[in-house]
């Protein structure tokens, strides 16, 4: 019997072949989709499950609101892991983690600046899930100055020699690290990735006992079955225990006091929440995480490019029903029941498919390296050929296959004999409801699409043209010439000398990309004021970047070194409440009594110096640079300019490699993961709407053949082509107009919800939904007129000849 199905069905398939091809490659395209999406989306969620005690690892996150400044970090200070775990029974064990920023390791007279650092705690592993393959695997850092490499970073620096015991010079930090141990790398679903893992035995900052300063990544392993909330609850107590008398001795009130207009506080975050659910930016990330709302979106977005395929299948199947219907009525007289031609509708569905199924696996190995580039994801192919994706795949083949073909296979199973044999069957109206409801249902889908790729689009171009406060274009960065030494300010002069060039400036702080970051308390008169952020800058950065100051003056070599001086932006002016009469005031920056006191001598102009997520917080800039070189040109051939200060770099004999970014790129860099998930999003819409488009064009092929007699006979009575082509699309039309009733204010309502992710952002205006609407009504009308202008230039003769 089963053997017969088959064969029915794939005669049946091969008769009526647009419309199997059509639903063939519908289907095809939705699976592909879902396959890319749901590597995705296994690939973000999988971040940390590596590690076999993730469900009982938690971040501590310290949460607080000072004076007004919302304060949510992952660095913690650093005696608060002692604390929990002496204080806490639920808390099994605790271990913190310190970067160590920009080493300048020396072996073998050979430098190294690539390799990135941190100081964990000897219990790291402990806790952690990282193989050691090589030397002390029980007690790798229980000495002070211990270093595990991974085997990368031990092919890098050793080759082929035996890396245990060997010492590594940290040049800038004036530290020697021996080598204990030896682990594999640390997998890429991990929220952080370092080359080196130091003992923070005998680390200065890890046996500080401050809880004012904030400088450690603190985990806790907790005993199995704990309520995270009701453990969280259990902190307050103990942060007024530790922090209120340190309180009392440096900002001069009790924490009871502080209390009154202030909150402070410790929050727990489940170690697999951290890639997809932290909303820190700066130092307080250690990597870049993912975003949970995008899963959303792409899951949204798998599941209705799959329900649009399907509904394709189901509205082909049930309008060409009349065409079967003789068909079936000779099936049931001759003894067939409904049984038996339910099985063979859903046999036609199965090798539709299985088909597509196989063509979505073909499409979907050819399209994963583009994939991978698009999404900057590195998705691994071999997660396809897993037993579990296997009987995933099959699963999915057998509920698409009812799914699809189990509303056809009832409704044309249910048509009675003589009806059928008569070609007047009931339901026909019925399906002719459901065919537009879907209908309406696939173009909602589309059109929502649309109009979410253009608030996109519309919202990146805003961001790349928004007025920041400074010039972000023609800005050459060279964090790393303090390498130079003594030779920097020789090389900052052969760069004013180049006709090039129109100012330089040094500073180790950039309003984008990699930059210091320096938070400090600032207080008026002893009374906290709040933490602002702090630039260290010299006289030439206002002018370099190209910012404006509002009142007072910029640095200057006339009023003697300005150390004690310092120029703040409108925010912070603003908040200081000094009002008109900013300018000879005075600020101490510090915790203690012993802080800096500075004059203010001028406010700029606010710029955005983070990104646009967040709204622009309040800035002192002090006249005490450090670091690299930024470079204000004239030249629009920067690779000529670049060249020739790399050849200046290496006339000084340098032994560092010659590093440079260029800020607008950097810029850019910053919202790339919104650029990436615009272009993501715009694939997936013209996909979504080519499928729609699809079954669109197959149910006007249907009508086309239906009306056929009906076309030629209004053709010979004297209707033009123009006016049977509106006879075919107007019903059509009609329906997508419906499906913007539907998809527009939901759209508007979801992108208004996205773009609050911004605190600057576009206005959803009424012009982007009317191009939305254009281009969806368009590409419809396109498919529509297509075969709609072909049936009705149609020989009117051929129709009629039968009559």
């Amino acid at each position: 019997m089963f053997k017969n199905y088959f064969k029915i069905a794939w005669r049946n398939s091969i008769k009526s072949k647009s419309t199997f091809l059509i639903n063939v490659f519908g289907l095809a395209i939705g699976i592909t989709t879902c396959l890319l999406i749901a590597l995705f989306v296994f690939h973000e969620l999988s971040y940390d499950t590596f590690n076999k005690k993730a469900d009982r690892i938690v971040r501590v996150v310290l949460n607080a609101k000072v004076n007004g400044e919302q304060i949510k970090e992952a660095l913690v200070m650093a005696p608060v892991a002692k604390a929990l775990k002496n204080e806490l029974p639920e808390v099994n064990d605790a271990t913190r983690l310190s970067t160590l920023l920009n080493p300048h390791i020396i072996y073998k007279n050979t430098a190294y600046r690539d390799s990135k650092i941190a100081y964990v705690d000897p219990n790291f592993f402990d806790v952690f899930t990282l193989s050691i393959v090589e030397g002390n695997a029980k007690t790798p850092l229980d000495q002070p100055n211990s270093v595990i490499l991974t085997t990368k970073e031990v092919k890098k620096y050793f080759g082929n020699e035996n890396a245990i015991g060997k010492v590594l010079r940290v040049e800038n930090y004036d530290r020697e690290f021996t080598v204990t141990a030896i682990m594999e790398g640390v997998p890429k679903n991990s929220h952080f990735h370092f080359d080196m893992f130091v003992s923070t035995v005998g680390y200065a900052p890890a046996e500080n006992t401050s809880w004012m300063e904030s400088e450690f990544f603190t985990y806790l392993l907790l005993q199995k079955g704990t309520n995270i909330e009701a453990l969280e609850a259990k902190t307050p107590p103990m942060v007024e225990k530790y922090m209120g008398p340190q309180m009392q001795e440096r900002m001069g009130m009790t924490f009871s006091e502080f209390s009154k207009n202030n909150t402070i506080g410790l929050l727990l975050q489940p170690l697999t929440d951290i890639h997809l659910k932290s909303d820190f930016s700066g130092a307080s990330q250690l990597e870049q995480g993912g975003d949970i709302t995008y899963i959303y979106i792409f899951s949204a977005i798998a599941l209705f490019m799959l329900l649009i395929a399907c509904i394709n299948f189901m509205n082909l199947s049930t309008a060409s029903a009349s065409k079967r219907a003789k068909e079936i009525g000779i099936r049931k007289v001759l003894g067939s029941n409904k049984k038996q031609l339910r099985h063979q509708f859903l046999m036609e569905s199965f090798i539709t498919t299985l088909l597509a199924t196989i063509l979505a696996i073909a499409t979907f190995v050819l399209v994963l390296p583009s994939f991978n580039t698009l999404s900057g994801i590195e998705l691994d192919i071999n997660h396809l050929f897993t037993p579990a994706v296997g009987i995933s795949l099959f699963a999915t083949v057998i509920v698409i296959s009812f799914l699809a073909g189990g509303y056809p296979a009832f409704f044309l199973s249910s048509f009675k004999p003589i009806a059928a044999l008569k070609s007047k069957f009931s339901g026909a109206g019925n399906s002719k409801g459901v065919r537009s409801g879907l209908v309406v249902f696939q173009f909602v889908i589309s059109a929502g699409l649309i109009l979410a790729t253009l608030v996109v689009y519309q919202q990146m171009e805003f961001i790349q043209n928004k007025k920041l406060g400074y010039d972000k274009d023609q800005l050459l960065v060279l964090r790393e010439s303090y390498l130079l030494g003594q030779n920097e300010a020789a090389f900052k002069n052969e760069l004013l000398n180049d006709p090039r060039v129109a100012q330089v400036s040094q500073s180790a702080f950039v309003p984008a990309g990699d930059t210091d970051t320096n938070m400090s308390p600032i207080f008026v008169k002893d009374k906290l004021i709040r933490r602002m952020s702090v630039y260290n800058v010299d006289d030439q950065y206002i002018p370099t970047m190209k910012m404006e100051l509002v009142s007072g003056r910029n640095f200057s070599r006339e009023f003697g070194v300005d150390s004690t001086k310092v120029i703040i932006n409108q925010q912070a002016a603003k908040i200081l409440g000094f009002g008109d009469e900013v300018l000879g005031k005075e600020i101490r920056k510090g915790s203690d009594n012993g802080g800096e006191i500075l004059t203010i001598v001028g406010v700029v102009k606010d710029f955005n110096f983070r990104s646009l997520h967040q709204k622009i917080e309040p800035l002192i800039m002090l006249n005490k640079p450090y670091g690299g070189l930024i470079v204000r040109t004239k030249t629009g051939d920067m690779s000529a300019l670049i060249e020739k200060a790399n050849s200046l770099w290496l006339g000084f004999n340098s032994t560092e490699t010659f590093n440079y970014t260029i800020l607008d790129d950097s810029y850019n860099q910053t919202y790339l993961k919104e650029h990436k998930m615009g272009t993501i999003l715009m694939l997936f819409a013209i996909l979504t709407i080519f499928v729609a488009c699809l079954g669109l064009f197959g149910l006007v092929t249907y009508t086309a053949e239906q009306r056929f007699k009906e076309i030629g006979i209004r053709k010979v009575l004297g209707s033009s082509v123009v006016q049977i082509v509106g006879l075919l699309t107007k019903d059509f039309l009609k329906l997508i107009m419906i499906s913007f009733l539907i998809a527009f204010p939901l759209g508007i309502y979801l992108m208004n919800k996205w773009l609050q992710d911004f605190a600057y952002r576009i206005e959803i205006k009424w012009w982007i939904v009317g191009l939305a609407a254009l281009i969806t009504t368009a590409v419809a009308f396109i498919t529509i007129g297509i075969k709609s202008v072909k049936a009705a230039s149609a020989n009117p003769v051929k129709s009629l000849r039968t009559e």
